[in-house]
C-alpha cells in the first residue's frame, strides 16, 4: 500500500531524512516511532505531499505522491500534530467544507457528514462550534475531517496528544475499526503503550534514518524466559551455558537469570528437563511477556 525509496529532505543546514526506505503493508496499523527531532513529522510531511523532498519516490495505493500530489490528496487523510478547525463554523460546516473539498459532491454530503459523526460519535455535536468542545472531541472531529472521504491510507502525527486515558481508550478503538474496514493508517507517537493496543508493525526513525522496521505481534521463535531458583546456587552461569540451544541473555546474581530459547513447547519442555537434571531447584520457568517499549528500546540502543 505504502512504499517509500531513497527519501532524502534538508533543511537548511540539516538533513532531516537521510536515504529512508520502507515498505508498508494494505490493512496494517504502523507504529512511526523515535527521539524528539527524528524527523517523524517531516516524514508524515512529505508522504502527504505537503513537503517537497530533494530526492527519493514515494508511492501510496499506486499513485506517485511527487508526481502526482493533488491524487495523493484524495487517497489520504492526514492528521497533523498543531491541526486547526473553523472556529467560526459549526462542526457540520467544517465537515460540509472538507467534504466539498475532497470532491464529494453537494447533495451526497448530508449522507457523508452522518456517517463520519456516527463513526466518530460526534453526531451530537454537529451544530456546536469547535470553540465549545473539549481537547478530546475537537481530536474527533479532526479526525473525521481527515477520513470523511473514506481514504485507504490515513496518516496521524501524534494524535493521542493531550487526550486523558479515557480518550486515548476511545481512540485505539476507533483505529482499530478503521482497520477492520480496510484502511491502512500511520500513526506516529511519544506514547508507547497506547500504541501497544493498536499497532501491528513498528517503524523506527533515529537521526533521519530508518534503523529497524518489525511487526510487533508476529510470533517470534526466539523467546526470553525467566529462570528463578528457589536458593542461590554456586556456578549457575556456567551450568547454564552448557545447555544445547540456549542463549543465556543476563545473569546478574546466583538465582535468576534471563534465558532465550529457539523452539516451541516441546523445545522448552525439554529446557526444563535439563535443567532440573543440572540439579538446579527451580521454582519458577516462564516467557517474559514483551512489549512494543521494550522492542523500541532495545532498538534504539542497538543503534546508537
Amino acid at each position: 500500500m505504502i512504499s517509500v525509496d531513497k527519501l532524502i529532505f534538508e533543511y537548511p543546514g540539516l538533513r532531516a531524512l537521510d536515504d529512508v526506505s520502507f515498505d508498508i503493508a494494505a490493512g496494517s496499523i504502523t507504529a512511526l516511532v523515535g527521539p524528539n527531532g527524528a524527523g517523524k513529522t517531516t516524514l508524515l510531511r512529505c508522504m502527504a505531499a505537503l513537503d517537497q523532498p530533494v530526492s527519493g519516490a514515494i508511492n501510496i495505493a499506486g499513485i506517485d505522491v511527487l508526481e502526482q500530489p493533488r491524487e495523493c490528496h484524495r487517497i489520504i487523510g492526514y492528521l497533523s500534530d498543531f491541526f486547526g478547525l473553523y472556529q467560526r463554523l459549526t462542526v457540520r460546516q467544517c465537515l460540509h467544507y472538507v467534504a466539498r473539498a475532497q470532491g464529494i459532491f453537494a447533495a451526497d454530503c448530508p449522507a457523508a457528514i452522518e456517517a463520519v459523526s456516527r463513526r466518530l460519535h460526534i453526531q451530537d455535536r454537529l451544530e456546536n462550534s469547535p470553540a465549545e468542545l473539549s481537547r478530546g472531541l475537537r481530536q474527533r472531529v479532526a479526525i473525521a475531517q481527515a477520513i470523511i472521504h473514506k481514504p485507504p491510507v490515513v496518516l496521524l502525527d501524534e494524535p493521542a496528544s493531550g487526550l486523558d486515558p479515557e480518550a486515548r481508550h476511545e481512540l485505539a478503538e476507533l483505529f482499530l475499526d478503521l482497520q477492520a474496514q480496510g484502511m491502512t493508517l500511520l500513526v506516529s507517537s511519544h506514547i508507547l503503550a497506547e500504541l501497544e493496543a493498536y499497532c501491528t508493525d513498528m517503524l523506527v526513525l533515529r537521526h533521519g534514518k530508518i534503523v529497524e522496521q518489525v511487526a510487533v505481534k508476529a510470533p517470534s521463535l526466539l523467546k526470553p524466559f525467566k529462570l528463578l531458583l528457589a536458593h542461590p546456587v554456586e556456578n549457575l552461569l556456567q551450568r547454564l551455558q552448557s545447555l544445547p540451544d540456549v542463549k543465556v541473555l543476563n545473569s546478574d546474581d546466583k538465582q535468576q537469570a534471563l534465558l532465550q530459547l529457539n523452539g516451541d513447547a516441546a523445545q522448552q519442555h525439554q529446557v526444563l528437563k535439563a535443567l532440573i537434571a543440572l540439579d538446579l531447584p527451580v521454582c519458577e520457568f516462564a516467557p517474559v511477556a514483551s512489549n512494543l517499549q521494550d522492542a523500541y528500546l532495545q532498538t534504539i540502543r542497538h543503534s546508537s
